[in-house]
């Protein structure tokens, strides 16, 4: 099981180069006939009042979605992607034990904003090499699991480094971030983000501007 750490490289280490980044669009749900390639948002569940005690997000495959479904709880939702079959929870500590056949992740806890009624939507990243996402904000948390090739997010305070399988990452609501995909393979991840669920899932932020510190060379 990966740990729910939030590892930090400082700005010093990394120099910044001159590279050719690509921007995708802001996410969207998958269509027919539309390429796996961007961010696609894959479902979001109303969740109402939470409790303050510490929320987790767990990350579990399982063989078939009949398995998975057997296996959700209040706060789950199960996903197909890339030929494997996810269930998405969020739960406090006491499901750990429960899942330990079949965890991938837990990330947490999860910091939440002040709300009356919460939603959690789940989204996909399949970026190519240098792909970007626009400066953006979300009025919740956002947790991310990197599944394949290496993440670098650039915030205010610095930078935040997953690589494929590595300890979940948390950016705090309302911070600013852009989101590089580094690293010479193709990355392919997932998003959730805890908001609250009365506030647009995403809104550009013109309010900050990157120092382009997840540009280095790969």
């Amino acid at each position: 099981m990966v740990s729910q750490s939030t590892p930090t490289i400082s700005p010093a280490a990394i120099v910044p180069t001159a590279r050719a980044e690509v921007e995708v669009a802001p996410c969207s749900p998958i269509r027919p006939g539309r390429p796996r390639v961007g961010c696609i948002v894959l479902g979001r569940l109303e969740l109402g009042p939470l409790s303050r005690s510490p929320l987790y997000w767990y990350i579990d495959t399982f063989r078939t979605v009949a398995e998975a479904s057997r296996a959700q709880v209040p706060r789950s939702m199960t996903f197909e992607s890339h030929g494997e079959v996810w269930l998405f929870t969020i739960a406090g500590e006491e499901l750990a034990a429960a899942r330990e056949a079949h965890l991938v992740a837990r990330i947490g806890p999860l910091p939440l904003v002040a709300a009356n009624k919460f939603a959690v939507e789940y989204v996909e990243g399949d970026f190519k090499p240098d792909m970007v996402t626009r400066v953006h904000r979300h009025p919740g948390v956002e947790a991310f699991y990197t599944v394949a090739g290496e993440t670098c997010l650039e915030t205010p305070k610095g930078t935040l480094l997953q690589l494929a399988g590595g300890a979940g990452i948390m950016v705090p609501g309302g911070t600013p971030m852009k989101l590089t995909a580094i690293g010479p393979r193709d990355r392919f991840g997932f998003g959730a983000v805890l908001q609250d669920a009365s506030k647009p899932f995403s809104t550009r932020a013109n309010d900050w501007k990157p120092r382009g510190l997840c540009n280095r060379a790969s």
